[in-house]
Formats: C-alpha cells, structure tokens, sequence
C-alpha cells in the first residue's frame, strides 16, 4: 500500500488527475453551452429578416394588382352588358321598322283601334278606389292633402 500511497501524492498522478478533472469540466461546460444555445443563428436571423422584408414590400404591390384585376374584370363585365344591350336595341331598331309591329304596340299601348271594332276595358276594382278620388287613410280625398301640401310650403 505504500507504493500505492506514494502514487498517490506523485507530481505525476497529480498532474494526470488535474488534468482529467480539467477535461472533464471542459466537457460538462460545452455540453451545457450547446444546451442553452439557441437554434436561431445568424444566418438564419438574416434569412428571416430578408423574407420578411420581402413580404412587407411585396404586400402593397399585390394588394393593388388583385384590386386592378377586380376591376378589370368588373369593366369586362359592364362591356359585355353593354354590348348585349347595343345588340338589343339594334334589334328593336329594326322591329320599329315595319309598320305592322308600329300598330301592335299602339293597340297595345294606346289603346288604338281599328274602325270597326269595339273596344272593352277591364277595370280593377281596387284601381276604381283609388281613381275616383276616394278618401285614402288618412280619411280625406288625396287632392285635399295635395293642396294642404302646396298651401304648407307656401307658408314656410
């Protein structure tokens, strides 16, 4: 044991224990270094501010061109309407044209006739009411409170 106690307090044995105690505080600190260090590099921080400038100076520019395709759309829309409507009217341009369409829509309209024939008329009894100057809901005729309205503004 004596040799072994000699060993012991040997400047060799100590300085080989140092420096196995010395490698093996090394080791714990970079394992807790690499623990505690974020993912987050330096590359990556810029990386991530790039694409975020991007997004933000792109925002506005995109913004706008999907508002103009909108409206573009909604012009195209209008044109065509526009076009159908022209096509219409060209065709009643056309109608208006011949004489015999020109006197059904006067019968029709105007209630025109031929000589020789009679005419009738179908009355809507409801339309009567209101026609023949019967009072509305208020309890008095509508030409009454037409002039109550004229002689009120005259007032003002």
């Amino acid at each position: 044991m004596a040799a072994k106690d000699r060993d012991r307090f040997s400047t060799a044995t100590r300085l080989r224990l140092l420096g196995e105690q010395t490698a093996a505080r090394v080791y714990r600190s970079q394992n807790r270094r690499q623990a505690r260090r974020s993912r987050l590099t330096g590359r990556a921080a810029f990386l991530a501010l790039v694409v975020c400038s991007l997004v933000v100076a792109l925002a506005y520019p995109m913004r706008q061109y999907v508002s103009q395709r909108d409206e573009i759309a909604d012009q195209e829309r209008m044109a065509q309407e526009a076009a159908a409507r022209t096509e219409e009217l060209r065709d009643e341009k056309a109608r208006l044209q011949d004489d015999a369409y020109v006197r059904q829509l006067a019968r029709k309209h105007l209630h025109y006739l031929l000589p020789g024939e009679t005419g009738y008329t179908v009355i809507d009894p409801d339309a009567v009411k209101e026609r023949n100057g019967e009072t509305d809901e208020s309890g008095r005729p509508w030409h009454s409170n037409l002039w109550d309205g004229v002689d009120s503004a005259d007032r003002d």
